[in-house]
């Protein structure tokens, strides 16, 4: 049987058994399944990732894992440049949004100048934040 050498990183990990989050896990498997086939079976939805790394180099969703392969698999990417890897979704998955209240209204104020989602009000209640 072969086996493939498994590492998921930040949120991921959250749809990972205890045993397997952060951490190298191996995964045995027969013939040449797709990467995303085996990371869904190991809990992780493909919907939810972003780059694939096999053997360190970038690939898509529909890459044939093959014995002893090192994959690592990664979310959306925040604050580093991965504009040179293979990305497998067109659009990011999701927008960056801040809401504020209270003291914070010229933290909201510079937030919009960056171009950033802020919605403030200064009378939200815990209940409505």
């Amino acid at each position: 049987m072969r086996q493939a050498h498994f590492r998921f990183y930040a949120e991921l990990n959250d749809f990972l058994h205890k045993g397997r989050r952060h951490s190298d896990s191996v995964h045995h498997f027969a013939g040449s399944p797709a990467v995303k086939d085996v990371i869904e079976a190991l809990g992780v939805p493909h919907t939810e990732v972003d780059v694939i790394l096999v053997n360190g180099e970038s690939v898509p969703f529909e890459h044939s894992l093959k014995d002893a392969d090192w994959v690592s698999v990664f979310p959306v990417f925040e604050s580093l440049d991965v504009s040179s890897l293979i990305r497998v979704r067109p659009q990011p998955l999701r927008q960056i949004r801040f809401v504020l209240d209270v003291h914070l209204g010229r933290l909201a104020r510079l937030l919009r100048l960056f171009g950033f989602d802020a919605a403030y009000r200064n009378d939200w209640t815990d209940r409505q934040l």
